[in-house]
């Protein structure tokens, strides 16, 4: 059985603006002396994690029942004080119960405006959820705070998907703490970017005596080819959850189905760039994994942005296995929409052998 899986594909986004910084533009990169377009790895794994195909593939319609899936929440406490109060709970024994639940998950926010809110986000499992919610419902019913061992036991073993693989880290419960199994680099444009304003008007359609614009607005955005870089330890996923095979071969398959068709919601509705690969190539074997982002480290210049990017990727590719002792990986399978080789069911086959 292969270690590790490797997924590298090139996707083209047409004007867009997926992951903005803090003022809004589109987020960038210097690479190869030229700023180029940059989507975060934060941002493609909750675009991916939060996608209804991701939750299907994991035989769920929803997204977020049969254990399968976590939840990324600073709000437990929260939750908590709130159906105390509903149950009748006075303020003094609600604040005491709620302050003890969150304090399990993370310290807890020091701002009064946000009491019981917990101080970083912690991801937990659906049985862990369930376990909060069986425990409230305890304390509503008896009128009591809750004991140490019940606090000790609202976080335990748990097989969701999304923790396996993109990990958690609780500062005070550091036994419960999961590495990641995925590694997801920034996705990158293969050539210099330049961003764009949008210069756009609105009219008030009641507003019939001023034919002028009722508002007016920029809104920045650019166009890419990137190239996107994902790393499986399939043994460390394993590990994760339980060794439960036919799981992990759910979660490889939801996961790289999700990268090839997932675009991250930013602006979606403004510019609808939805954008599915056009290349994907899949690598298994238990050598020491390797981004290919040196064949695009040179930006590609010229105006066959899709195909030539296939051509320098698969060149430095070669030229890497020539050099380092053979191919990466013992087996690869690939897809290739400009010639229509290849087909996504064939690359999840090939994952999950």
């Amino acid at each position: 059985m292969s270690r590790f899986i490797q997924l590298h594909t090139l996707i083209s986004y047409p004007p867009s603006n997926l992951n903005r910084d803090d003022l809004g533009r589109p987020k960038t990169a210097i690479m190869g002396g030229v700023e180029r377009l940059r989507v975060s790895s934060q941002s493609l794994k909750r675009a991916w994690r939060t996608s209804d195909v991701f939750a299907e593939k994991l035989g769920s319609k929803v997204g977020r029942n049969e254990g399968k899936l976590g939840t990324r929440t600073k709000l437990l406490g929260v939750r908590a004080y709130e159906q105390f109060k509903a149950a009748g709970f006075n303020d003094k024994l609600a604040d005491e119960s709620a302050n003890k639940i969150a304090a399990v998950y993370g310290a807890l926010k020091k701002e009064k405006d946000k009491p019981y809110e917990i101080e970083q986000l912690v991801h937990v499992s659906a049985e862990e959820l369930a376990t909060l919610d069986q425990l409230i419902a305890t304390l509503c019913a008896e009128k009591r705070a809750p004991e140490e061992a019940e606090l000790e036991a609202l976080l335990h073993r748990q097989n969701a998907v999304d923790i396996a693989m993109f990990g958690r880290m609780l500062a005070s419960k550091t036994a419960h703490n999961a590495d990641a199994a995925v590694q997801v680099a920034h996705a990158l444009g293969i050539h210099a970017s330049v961003l764009d304003d949008d210069y756009f008007t609105a009219v008030d359609d009641l507003n019939i005596k001023d034919s002028g614009a009722a508002h007016i607005g920029e809104s920045p955005f650019a166009a890419a080819v990137f190239y996107q870089y994902i790393c499986i330890n399939r043994e460390l996923l394993l590990q994760n959850l339980g060794g439960n095979e036919q799981l992990v071969n759910e979660a490889v398959q939801a996961l790289i189905e999700s990268a090839l068709t997932v675009a991250p919601s930013g602006k979606q509705n403004s510019y609808g760039s939805r954008a599915y690969a056009h290349y994907a190539l899949i690598e298994k074997g238990n050598r020491q994994p390797r981004s290919l982002s040196l064949a695009f480290l040179k930006p590609l210049a010229g105006s066959n942005y899709a195909e030539d990017g296939i051509a320098a990727f698969t060149q430095v590719r070669r030229n890497m296995d020539k050099v380092y002792y053979g191919a990466c990986g013992d087996a690869h399978s690939e897809l290739n929409v400009l010639t229509g080789e290849g087909s996504l069911q064939a690359l999840l086959d090939f994952a999950a052998e």
